[in-house]
């Protein structure tokens, strides 16, 4: 059935379920783990909080023209609409191909592989390989392998996108519940350490061994931005949010300055609690924080918390991901089974099958720091072009209904391009081969669009021809 002559989604999210989803997207691994690289990169504990404020304030301001376009154009699939809008629809299609084949289904893999990751803190035995084989290409050797987590990594996101099949109401009270026990265990952090850490605030003013100062900033924050990925998520599932021109700005601006706080306080409790060597020597620095005033429990408490707060973001990439290829299965830029929605529940549940299957090939590689940092520079190629996308309806639509208009605009959104466009740039030149395997697959959308397009023209053509036989010849 064709996907306009389907039922509409059912807007179902409210205004906490909707901060939801941005705020438990982007509380994800990365806030437990992160802070003791960013340390090595930049040098001391003042540097790592203002790379935190500075990567917080840059989401925000991102999150502020989103919320404009969430609010004027709320539709499924976020992103992908607001550029095939602007810009077209060869650009709108290249950013849902970048994103079905790897940009949200690898940033899914990611996160769950980090939940199994936490999982085996518990059973040990889910990191023992399963299967080995030796293998070669080119002269090269290398050796396959799959790990209980690789196969329980894949099994969680069957398992998660079954739940979202079941209907965006229990999705989005899920995400709620998830979102605010996350939210307890990040308090705990934070009111813990400062209350029997027994530290001193003398800490931040000490310093570290670290990495030029230059590139070390670049490093840190494309570490902090990770930590913020997610806030775009609810734009992706503005169809089904109850009275979006409110709630969509509520919990785009809501949901990214309450993160910001949040990761701000918890790693100012993690240098008062611990001194700048004991931060660099730990790759798990929350972990080594709540031992300083649980004692040896801290440990669980840490791998408990990491695994409710990856759970709710899992959830949370999951709903918002699923609505992009819907949305261009809508446009018919997408096959057409994209489109359905499921006959009781009125989800996606095609695109949440599709959209599970390659996550969970991606969470089978368990290459889970590449899968992450080709994800995240991907994804802010597009952060950068859908602001651009404001700026050009400004002025190509200004009769627009306009709910809500972005603050700053358009010295804010300005700032963001500039500031993103340098980020990558300063990336590429950092991490040169992740940052080129990114450009490359983002390019291999125009190929893929074009031999799209001529297939449809192909698939028409029939048609025209019987119809232009069955004219009436002249005499």
């Amino acid at each position: 059935m064709p996907c306009e002559q389907q039922a509409q989604l059912i807007r179902g999210l409210g205004p906490f379920s909707a901060t939801s989803v941005v705020a438990g997207s982007m509380i994800g691994t990365a806030v437990f783990l992160v802070s003791s690289d960013m340390l090595r990169s930049v040098g001391t504990p003042w540097r790592v909080i203002a790379v935190w404020v500075l990567a917080g304030v840059l989401s925000l301001f991102g999150a502020l023209g989103y919320a404009e376009l969430g609010a004027a154009i709320p539709a499924a699939g976020g992103e992908y609409i607001y550029l095939r809008r602007a810009c077209g629809p060869a650009l709108g299609f290249m950013y849902g191909w970048t994103q079905f084949i790897v940009a949200k289904t690898a940033s899914i893999a990611a996160i769950g592989t980090g939940f199994l990751l936490y999982l085996a803190y518990f059973f040990p035995g889910l990191a023992a390989v399963l299967w080995q084989r030796q293998a070669s290409l080119a002269g090269h050797s290398f050796t396959l392998k799959l790990t209980g987590i690789q196969v329980g990594a894949t099994l969680l996101i069957g398992f998660i996108s079954a739940l979202n099949i079941l209907g965006v109401r229990r999705s989005g009270a899920l995400q709620t519940l998830f979102t605010l026990a996350k939210l307890a265990i990040l308090a705990i952090l934070i009111v813990g350490g400062f209350a029997f850490g027994h530290g001193s605030f003398e800490h931040l003013h000490a310093a570290a061994p670290a990495a030029g100062l230059h590139g070390g900033v670049a490093v840190a924050t494309v570490s902090a931005l990770w930590a913020y990925d997610g806030w775009n998520n609810v734009n992706m599932v503005a169809g089904e949010v109850k009275r979006p021109e409110r709630n969509m700005p509520l919990a785009l601006i809501g949901g990214s300055m309450l993160v910001l706080i949040v990761y701000v306080l918890v790693n100012l409790a993690y240098f008062y609690v611990l001194t700048p060597q004991q931060v660099a020597d730990t790759p798990r620095v929350a972990a080594e924080a709540a031992r300083s005033f649980l004692g040896g429990q801290g440990g669980a408490f840490v791998a408990t918390g990491v695994l409710i707060s990856t759970f709710a973001t899992l959830n949370g990439s999951i709903l918002s991901g699923s609505r992009i290829p819907y949305a261009q299965a809508c446009d018919r830029l997408f096959p057409s089974a994209l489109g359905h929605l499921h006959p009781r529940f009125r989800t996606p549940a095609v695109s949440l099958e599709a959209q599970a299957l390659v996550a969970g090939l991606f969470a089978l590689s368990g290459s889970y720091q590449a899968l992450y940092t080709k994800a995240i520079y991907s994804e802010w190629i597009f952060y950068a072009l859908v602001t651009l996308s404001l700026i050009i309806l400004r002025r190509r639509e200004p009769n627009l209904p306009r709910p809500y208009r972005a603050w700053g605009y358009p010295w804010v959104s300005a700032i963001f391009i500039l500031v993103a466009v340098l980020l990558l740039a300063e990336t590429f030149a950092e991490r040169t081969s992740d940052a080129a395997w990114c450009l490359g697959l983002v390019a291999s959308g125009i190929p893929a669009y074009w031999l799209w397009t001529q297939s449809r023209l192909r698939r028409a053509r029939p048609s025209h021809e019987s119809q232009r036989s069955s004219w009436p010849r002249r005499p």
